[in-house]
């Protein structure tokens, strides 16, 4: 097998003008990419950038690292949009439609809305794109739980 005669670029490593890096606290989250949020008028706006880490055979975005930015993007936009800060969102159900791939070097972002909160349990939908491209639909269900303590870099702390 020939190797091959062009050279790829380098993928876009870039976070698009003002996101910052989002403290997920030290969990599962955290150590599987590095989320970057900003706030848009009233909109928290979650992000990250397609590493080679994140991809499945095919070459391309995995569906279980996008599982896990979803099971990210919900509570914290129910934390900061609606709740007023940290609380533990334990997921009852995520529902995620793929609608399309995201390649290497992509920015994967996503926003999120309440739709009803109940006295134990928050619903919720948003979605998902990769370089502005509709690549999921999301929705999801999460008990109301304890409230939790502010950690550096929270989004309330970051100027609207």
């Amino acid at each position: 097998m020939q190797p091959p005669t062009h050279v790829n670029p380098e993928p876009d490593t870039t976070v698009p003008t003002g996101f910052v890096v989002a403290a997920a606290g030290s969990g599962f989250a955290s150590r599987n990419a590095t989320f970057y949020g900003r706030w848009l008028n009233e909109r928290l706006l979650l992000g990250f950038r397609v590493g080679e880490q994140h991809t499945n055979l095919g070459g391309v975005l995995h569906g279980g690292m996008l599982a896990t930015f979803a099971d990210t993007l919900l509570p914290y936009a129910a934390m900061y949009q609606a709740l007023g800060g940290r609380r533990f969102l334990p997921t009852i159900s995520l529902q995620i439609d793929y609608l399309a791939p995201a390649a290497i070097g992509a920015w994967v972002q996503g926003e999120a809305e309440v739709l009803r909160m109940t006295r134990n349990m928050l619903f919720m939908q948003g979605m998902i794109t990769a370089d502005a491209t509709p690549i999921a639909r999301i929705s999801g269900i999460f008990k109301l739980g304890a409230v939790k303590a502010e950690i550096e870099g929270d989004f309330l702390s970051i100027k609207r």
